[in-house]
């Protein structure tokens, strides 16, 4: 999975950005210079997301420390001019991101970067399935599964949640965008259809006054 080290002296925004990544990435949070440094010694991360005006040591300066370390940079800050913005590409930033800013917009870039290094994997499988993201295209048994833009949509966030145990407000809200309001079949209904043309009556478990939950053996 991919690892997220958030350098961030701001505990909301820091809380904030953890809390949109935990889904699909594994984050953790340093609030100052010195502390990412050391995080830095002690782990191998995928991706900094770097806040510029930190104690101890900034983000400018740590990002000197980092130039060897070939490990891809956002900055995320409240300096919005040019002039930084340009220092922070110069010194090997990926990508500057200024606060206030957009979670989807953050999401977006942050996946934009991990691709540009080759770190997200497009292609999931499982068994005999194999889902393409890139072209939105699935498979079993190397024959293509005709899949409507909501079952992919499902399926994708099912296989990105192995083992976890989904709720149905939660699956409708990431799905149809719309607030879940009590209403359960639309959703049963797609994933009725999904066991159905995958052959996953076993792996797609009801959990009940919850919602779905894609259990899978000897996942780590």
């Amino acid at each position: 999975m991919i690892n997220v080290l958030i350098v961030e002296d701001e505990p909301s925004i820091a809380n904030l950005i953890q809390m949109s990544l935990n889904e699909n990435y594994l984050t953790k949070i340093a609030n100052d210079g010195e502390e990412a440094l050391k995080e830095i010694k002690q782990a191998t991360f995928d991706l900094i997301l770097l806040d510029i005006m930190i104690p101890k040591i900034n983000g400018f300066e740590l990002m000197e420390y980092l130039k060897d370390e070939m490990i891809p940079v956002i900055f995320i800050t409240a300096m919005s001019d040019t002039q930084n913005i340009v220092k922070g590409l110069k010194l090997g930033a990926d990508d500057y991101l200024t606060k206030p800013f957009n979670i989807s917009e953050l999401l977006a870039r942050i996946e934009s970067v991990l691709r540009r290094y080759n770190k997200i994997n497009n292609v999931l499988t499982y068994k005999d399935i194999v889902i393409y993201k890139d072209s939105h295209i699935v498979k079993k048994n190397n024959k293509t599964i005709s899949l409507t833009k909501k079952e992919y949509d499902l399926l994708l966030l099912l296989f990105q949640n192995k083992n976890v145990a989904l709720y149905r407000d939660t699956i409708y809200e990431r799905i149809w965008g719309d607030n879940f309001m009590g209403e359960t079949r639309t959703v049963d209904l797609h994933i009725q259809r999904l066991r159905k043309k995958l052959n996953l009556e076993k792996e797609i478990q009801t959990v009940y006054k919850i919602g779905y939950r894609f259990e899978v053996e000897n996942e780590i």
